[in-house]
């Protein structure tokens, strides 16, 4: 009885053994396709994200974006260049979060995101994370100047009408700075984001 038990453990042995490179080759080949629906081959991404960055990016916020029932953003290279810019300038300066100064703070060209964290330590998804997270802070009610703030980040990553999302990194004095621009922009007072 040993000697078919062993036998048995050693076919299998081998099935596995086959088996697992080409269910690895399947799975990475469906995260390849899912790659190309989100961020098409002919797109630059625009920042100094690479491709992983973007698409671990894309797969966070629409996840939470699904959790709510809206639908997922697509990667703006527009959005990543405008990203960028605001991104590098935070990092060539002060080293510290402030958010783009608009003409008009009431009708703001894009919304905005901004995380920091120790590099090494915290990466783009980190940033997502600490966003999604505000969602304990937000019960469903309509934006109002007195309710926003706690949760406007995620409000922000969830909003209905957001299309695009483009993002960037910038490191300064040992810290990685993450933004994300979104178009069209969330936190309209008087609306919900879903």
């Amino acid at each position: 009885m040993k000697r078919y038990n062993a036998a048995v453990i050693i076919i299998l042995v081998t099935i596995m053994s086959y088996l697992q490179p080409q269910a690895l080759a399947q799975s990475e080949g469906a995260q390849s396709s899912n790659a190309a629906t989100t961020i098409p081959d002919n797109t630059s991404i625009g920042s100094d994200l690479t491709i992983r960055e973007v698409e671990d990016l894309l797969q966070l916020h629409n996840k939470a974006r699904a959790e709510v029932g809206v639908g997922p953003l697509m990667w703006s290279q527009k959005l990543a260049i405008y990203a960028q810019e605001w991104a590098d300038h935070l990092a060539s300066t002060q080293c510290r979060l402030e958010h783009r100064p608009h003409a008009d703070k009431w009708k703001q060209e894009y919304g905005e995101n901004l995380f920091m964290g120790t590099v090494g330590y915290y990466g783009v998804a980190d940033a997502v994370k600490a966003w999604e997270s505000e969602k304990v802070y937000y019960s469903g009610e309509t934006l109002n100047a007195s309710n926003w703030n706690a949760s406007g980040h995620y409000t922000q990553v969830v909003w209905k009408n957001t299309k695009e999302v483009g993002c960037a990194k910038a490191e300064c004095k040992g810290n990685i700075i993450v933004m994300c621009n979104y178009d069209p922009p969330g936190n309209v007072f008087g609306q919900k984001p879903y």
